[in-house]
Order: structure tokens, then sequence, then C-alpha cells
């Protein structure tokens, strides 16, 4: 039983029918958003990644999404994650963690403001943070997601790891001499 103040998941809901191979659940289930908004807080990426690494996972562990997300959020009541599903898990987020080509041609533009970088880049720390302590929040997972969103349109990124990557080191170029 948690202690008082200590967030709790969501009951594990009974699977849906049979998932279909290389799509995503089509909605998330509750114990889903828990483990949308760990993988958002942890990875960080945003909601349709989270989705995507989950479903990625599912698809290594041979588990259903809903199966893998419940078994996530397990976790935070102090359950271990089995180790097949820990491996696809890592798997996963690897793969979405890898860039292309490190000589593709990035979009000719403008360079975006650092103080806006700066800003923007300080917002998607604190709604890491924010969904570090109540993956489950609807509000949490929306900022979450809108920031790195707006994070990777500034930075001219598919992704919002490239994103974090090319904002830092903008900020890094900005305050060397």
């Amino acid at each position: 039983m948690p202690t008082p103040g200590e967030p709790t998941p969501p009951t594990r809901q009974a699977p849906a029918a049979a998932r279909t191979q290389g799509q995503p659940a089509p909605a998330p289930v509750p114990a889903g958003n828990w483990a949308v908004g760990m993988l958002m807080a942890t990875t960080p990426c945003s909601a349709r990644d989270a989705l995507r690494i989950l479903a990625t996972a599912a698809d290594l562990a041979d588990v259903a999404v809903e199966d893998l997300a419940a078994a996530m959020t397990a976790t935070a009541c102090g359950t271990a994650l089995p180790s097949r599903l820990e491996r696809a898990l890592r798997r996963s987020v690897e793969a979405a963690r890898t860039r292309g080509p490190a000589g593709a041609p990035r979009a000719a533009g403008l360079a975006p403001n650092p103080a806006r970088t700066e800003e923007v880049l300080t917002r998607l720390r604190g709604c890491q943070a924010r969904l570090a302590a109540a993956p489950q929040d609807p509000a949490a997972l929306r900022a979450m997601d809108d920031t790195a969103y707006t994070l990777c349109v500034l930075m001219g990124r598919p992704t919002a790891l490239e994103a974090i990557t090319a904002a830092e080191e903008l900020l890094a170029a900005t305050t060397t001499p």
C-alpha cells in the first residue's frame, strides 16, 4: 500500500483484443497513460514517440502494448520489470534515440534566438521534472508534448532528442567567446 502523497499507478485493465502488428495501440489505456508519461519524462520525447517506443518494445518482447504498459506501471510500486521486457524497452528507447546519418544536410533557415531557445529548453526540463513526479497527469503530458513540439519546430529537428542536442549546442556556442 502506498504511503500518503506517493503516486499510485492505475489498476490494470483487461488487455484489448489482439493488437495489430507494427501499429501502436489506437488509444492508450490508463496504464498506458502512465507508461507514456514515464517514457516522456525519461527519454525525453513527444507522446507520439513514446507510443511508438511502447509499440516497438511490445513487438520485440512479443507482448501486448497494454501488458507492457501495465508492467511498467507496476515498477512505480516496487515491482521489478521482467528482464525480457526491460531488454525490449531499452532496445526500443535506444533505437528512438539513434540519429540519422551524421552528414545529413540540415534545412537552411534563420538561426533561432538563443534567449528563446533557452526559455523553451528550460520549460522542457521543467515539464520533464513534472512528469517524473506524476507520469499520469494529463496536463503534464500535454505540457511536455507541446514543449517538445515547440523545441522541435524552433530548432528545425524531427525529434525531441535531436532538438535538445541542437539547442544545447547553440547555447554552448553563444556563451563561448
